[in-house]
């Protein structure tokens, strides 16, 4: 079912890598006209603007932005108890992994009398989104929340789009989550439009203000991303998420079951999922194909996943051994990135580009999605080479203080000067000379 790139015999280049390994084309640049006067368009008209856009995308005209506290109330109280019970302990495994992620201030004493301290605070105010497309994702609430929360952010919104069958609220289950959560404002609004409103703000339909954000996080399409990258600036970004990606580097010691099972996973999400397997067995890639075969067909999403899987940004990577597979992996540097090989645990450490690793036989990225405790808003599209996942460090912003004596600074002035001559901008020396009277 997969197609096949077979490398055994030779390590392409990182440059020819990126061409030839299979990646979904997301072209954010092709979408901006469309979006750009739907942004201008919520700048100008604020909520009006935005209530029109709902009723022609999603199909459904909220009386109102804000959802009313009662509705999060209910939304918990209708949610099935198992359903609960599994949030619950999301929530709580998040928070203990994202607790170990806390910053505290450092001073460093340079020379005697001059320090420079880094303080750590948080953004003020922020947006968190939660999709709302081909499925529902209290999770992604979850993963965007509890690391906001403990970097101490004071004031969060979620955003997640209106949906018909609820008369304009978000999904129930969202709202679950967010009063579990303890977030007390939820706007109904999706896509680009709930980007332009946290970038702008605006006044809903009963004359409450709808405060804008200085920063929006978590996951959507390509419409999203795309009001994100044109917003960029105005409101802080966590990333521009692509379609989600699973690789597998697998030696002839994995399950192709297991294998299989995990690749389904994540091309159940929409049909621009990206599922690769890297191998270094031919019989692995055999029997991986014959799984899929198998369990795709006993899937509740067979027509999506069977596009994902076919499409030419899934596929298996033969390669000569496992060291092969590894410049393979850090190369595609994956959102997530499972190894399923003898010394799972060795081969893991030696990775180098991954937005997170999965370990062995029994961490399939399912569990990172809901109950690892690890955060499942991740980089894609190959950005996992350069860039981390969300995190409290994301919602945190260092600050350098510096306080020198006058002592202090007399010491280091004429290396002062020299630099600042050196660079032609003598009034930055003689902004130090000054106040010693002229002399360094």
């Amino acid at each position: 079912m997969l197609s096949r790139t077979d490398l055994r015999g030779r390590v392409p280049s990182p440059a020819e890598l990126r061409t030839l390994l299979p990646r979904a084309e997301v072209d954010v640049d092709a979408v901006l006209h469309q979006v750009r006067p739907l942004v201008d368009d919520v700048r100008e008209r604020g909520v009006e603007a935005v209530l029109e856009l709902s009723e022609r995308f999603d199909g459904v005209r909220p009386a109102a932005v804000r959802v009313p506290a009662r509705e999060l109330t209910s939304g918990l109280a209708f949610l099935p108890a198992a359903v609960r019970e599994a949030l619950e302990e999301s929530i709580d495994r998040a928070r203990l992994v994202h607790a170990d992620q806390v910053r505290t201030d450092v001073t460093t004493q340079v020379v005697p009398g001059g320090t420079v301290t880094e303080r750590w605070v948080p953004v003020r105010r922020v947006g968190l989104y939660a999709p709302g497309g081909l499925a529902v994702y209290p999770s992604s609430v979850v993963m965007n929340v509890v690391p906001a929360q403990t970097a101490g952010v004071e004031s969060l919104v979620v955003c997640s789009p209106p949906q018909a069958e609820f008369g304009g609220l978000p999904h129930p289950t969202i709202l679950a989550a967010a009063e579990l959560l303890g977030v007390t404002e939820v706007w109904a609004v999706g896509g680009a439009q709930a980007v332009a409103l946290l970038a702008y703000g605006g006044t809903d339909t009963d004359g409450t203000p709808l405060e804008p954000v200085d920063m929006v996080t978590g996951p959507g399409n390509v419409y999203l991303t795309a009001a994100k990258r044109l917003l960029r600036g105005m409101i802080g970004i966590d990333s521009e998420a692509g379609p989600t990606e699973i690789a597998i580097l697998a030696d002839d010691t994995a399950d192709p079951v297991h294998v299989a099972a995990d690749l389904i996973s994540q091309a159940e999400h929409d049909t621009l999922a990206a599922s690769v397997l890297v191998t270094s067995s031919p019989e692995l890639a055999d029997a991986v194909d014959a799984e899929l075969a198998r369990q795709v067909k006993a899937t509740k999403h067979t027509d999506r996943i069977t596009t994902a899987l076919q499409g030419p940004q899934s596929g298996c990577v033969l390669v000569s051994d496992v060291d092969a597979g590894l410049s393979v992996v850090d190369a595609y540097a994956a959102e997530h990135l499972e190894i399923q090989t003898a010394d799972a645990s060795a081969v893991a450490a030696r990775v180098r580009a991954a937005g997170a690793v999965f370990v062995g036989a029994h961490s399939p990225v399912s569990l990172g999605d809901y109950c690892a405790g690890s955060n499942h808003v991740l980089p894609t599209g190959g950005c996992a080479r350069h860039s981390s996942g969300l995190s409290v460090q994301t919602f945190l912003r260092g600050i350098h203080v510096v306080d020198y004596s006058a002592e202090a600074l007399k010491s280091v002035a004429d290396k002062v000067v020299a630099l600042a001559n050196a660079e032609d901008l003598p009034a930055h020396g003689q902004a130090v000379t000054a106040r010693f009277g002229g002399e360094s």
